[in-house]
């Protein structure tokens, strides 16, 4: 419903318990790391002051917004959807019960209550979190990603068909998790020995595909009907020591103790032609309809040495706080962090039923 102040009502909703990692960075000593850190760790934004940046950013738009911590209560989430629904969620719930497959489940809870909200459908998530399902989807209709297999057990066969060096990473995680600097190996025994371990550690299946040489870029999309690719952003892996592949690892993405945090940077816009960009944009959008994505995306690149352009991943509703690729590539294309919030709004209100 429309709340009594005539604005749009949007529910911010997010699932989050126990200690936020980010918190203890506050008060964190950086003269006690063996290396310099080159951003301010004690600043970096805690788990709720990046939902109240983005509910502020949202009321600055003249939105009515509530945030809502689903804390793996499922019962309290559908008792304020019967009784006090809004007139959107802005779903930023990303797991459920510590799994990330029932995040699909959450999103199909909107849909039996009739709500609009923002990003992905449930078939998008639950597709684009299986990384082989995704790829055999990409490789029938068309679209290039580096060859691979699906490991169920932890063992993989001396001719195993792929051309080494190749990477190996948990094939049912998001958020980099499982990839670290011994991810990529170009011998068999190194391969068998990493498979053992992520076998150890994650639940199968694991993915293993052939390491692209060259460049990584994140290609945010935004809308629907058409989608358009905001401006291409490239990571920059020249700070990195030579013994340390250019991937992007859990550390890098995540974890401010980590000195690879600190050596990775980005550009954006890429350097690229006038031809790769339209290569590029070609094969995004084509990604993004194939997915069934909707209002926003952001997918993984490689741009070979060739110029070949191959899709390693698919990332249905990513994270959308001021720092991160996506909002810098809205950034490039004149939007501002408010209004590319407010569009994704805008894009879920659309299917609000009459």
């Amino acid at each position: 419903m429309t709340i009594s102040s005539g604005k749009i009502s949007v529910l911010l909703l997010y699932n989050h318990v126990g200690t936020d990692e980010y918190e203890a960075l506050k008060s964190a000593d950086p003269e006690q790391l063996d290396f310099t850190p080159e951003y301010d760790i004690n600043t970096i934004s805690t788990v709720k002051e990046e939902y109240q940046a983005i509910a502020a950013a949202l009321e600055s738009e003249e939105y009515e917004v509530r945030i809502f911590n689903v804390q793996e209560n499922i019962h309290r989430l559908s008792s304020l959807l019967r009784r006090n629904p809004p007139d959107v969620i802005f779903n930023l719930v990303e797991f459920f019960h510590d799994s990330q497959f029932l995040e699909s489940s959450v999103a199909g809870l909107f849909d039996l209550y009739s709500i609009p909200y923002t990003g992905a459908s449930p078939i998008s998530l639950a597709l684009c979190l299986r990384k082989g399902f995704t790829k055999q989807l990409l490789l029938a209709n068309g679209v290039p990603t580096p060859k691979f297999k699906i490991l169920f057990e932890p063992t993989i066969a001396k001719r195993h068909g792929l051309r080494y060096p190749v990477i190996v990473k948990p094939g049912r995680e998001d958020a980099s998790s499982g990839v670290d600097k011994h991810s990529v190996v170009d011998t068999y025994d190194a391969l068998q020995r990493l498979i053992t371990k992520l076998f150890s550690e994650f639940a199968p299946p694991m993915l293993v595909e052939e390491y692209i040489e060259g460049r990584e870029l994140h290609i945010s999309i935004l809308g629907n009907n058409p989608p358009v690719m905001l401006p291409p952003l490239e990571y920059d892996f020249s700070g990195l020591p030579e013994d340390y592949p250019n991937i992007i690892t859990y550390d890098a993405k995540w974890n401010p103790l980590n000195e690879t945090f600190h050596q990775i940077h980005t550009v954006c816009p890429a350097r690229l032609t006038p031809r790769q960009l339209k290569k590029i944009e070609t094969i995004s959008l084509a990604t993004y309809g194939i997915m069934e994505c909707r209002d926003y995306a952001r997918l993984d690149l490689r741009l070979g040495k060739r110029n070949q352009v191959f899709v390693l991943e698919v990332n249905p509703n990513p994270d959308l706080t001021e720092s991160v690729s996506f909002m810098e590539s809205a950034e490039k294309a004149g939007l501002t962090f408010s209004k590319t919030l407010a569009a994704i709004v805008g894009y879920a209100l659309k299917r609000r039923k009459k």
